[in-house]
């Protein structure tokens, strides 16, 4: 495995010197991934619990209610906010439309 090196002097401190400047980059990425990690965790941690309902809000300025989401939906627009579980049913039985995708009026058990 030695026998490969170069054999004078000169160009064996250059190689010494080329592996020291990779192994700092790579101890350097390895730091900056650790600490990502470390940040993505923290992040999930620290994130607010998902609410169980959301009720997805209109445009203008009295942004009245247009559809019911449960908590994780996909489909709920950005204008939306939080609602207890009375809240929802309410509005579902007052003529707010359910999603289609999550059907909150089934598992809150709304009949038509």
């Amino acid at each position: 495995m030695f026998d490969e090196l170069p054999p004078d002097l000169a160009r064996l401190l250059t190689l010494r010197v080329w592996h020291a400047m990779w192994l700092q980059r790579i101890d350097t990425k390895i730091a900056a991934l650790q600490e990502r990690e470390a940040e993505q965790e923290q992040g999930q941690e620290n994130r607010p619990q998902e609410p169980d309902w959301i009720v997805e809000l209109g445009i203008g300025n009295g942004r009245r209610p247009i559809e019911v989401h449960v908590g994780g939906c996909y489909a709920a627009g950005k204008r939306r906010r939080s609602v207890p579980r009375d809240e929802a049913r309410r509005l579902l039985t007052s003529g707010v439309r359910a999603c289609t995708h999550c059907k909150p009026d089934t598992q809150l058990r709304i009949l038509d």
